[in-house]
């Protein structure tokens, strides 16, 4: 090797140059690439993982309001009866009002597609301005109440606390969750044939 000429040396370079250029650095230039592209795949997926993310979140969110104005409107319309809370509830606002309940009759449900109706005809007796406060008062309450068949006429003894007699049907309503059950009791009654 120390009688080659310089250029020589040149081409010796050249050449080791280029192996190694063909053996290590291209296959290294390839494998560099496909880290790359990989790289770019996985930001990708993760941008939108990111993005499903935010999604969520909003989703989330929207079912924490929907869980409290659910719960807010049980409130008004429950899913069960409770006919001991109205009554209760109804005893405390009549003698609040200072008036007597003389007929307390709940009927049956009467079903409609989402929810059931609970007419409770009712006979009360006091005096006008109390009957006006007991209704005020039933409008505040939690629950939702619909007056219907409202009648009221004077008493015939008359003090200054009995001076009127009222008939009306207070209805109240439950929500009907049975209709999004039914569909899945029927779906694993079919499974089980």
């Amino acid at each position: 090797m120390k009688n080659l000429p310089w250029y020589g040396y040149i081409i010796l370079a050249l050449v080791i140059f280029a192996l190694s250029f063909l053996f290590y650095f291209k296959p290294q230039n390839a494998e560099l690439e496909k880290i790359k592209s990989e790289r770019q795949k996985v930001e990708r997926e993760v941008a939108q993982l990111l993005e499903k993310k935010k999604q969520l979140d909003l989703i989330e969110a929207e079912l924490a309001s929907l869980n409290t104005t659910l719960k807010e409107l049980e409130q008004i319309i429950p899913l069960k009866k409770e006919t001991d809370v109205i009554l209760r509830r109804i005893q405390q606002m009549a003698f609040d009002s200072r008036l007597d309940i003389i007929k307390f009759t709940p009927k049956g449900l009467i079903n409609q597609e989402f929810y059931s109706e609970w007419p409770i005809p009712i006979e009360i007796r006091g005096n006008y301005h109390n009957l006006a406060s007991f209704f005020d008062r039933l409008s505040k309450f939690a629950r939702l109440f619909n007056i219907d068949n409202f009648s009221i006429k004077t008493l015939a003894n008359q003090t200054d606390d009995l001076t009127v007699s009222s008939n009306f049907t207070a209805k109240t309503y439950i929500f009907l969750e049975e209709s999004a059950e039914a569909p899945a009791g029927q779906q694993e009654k079919r499974r089980t044939q």
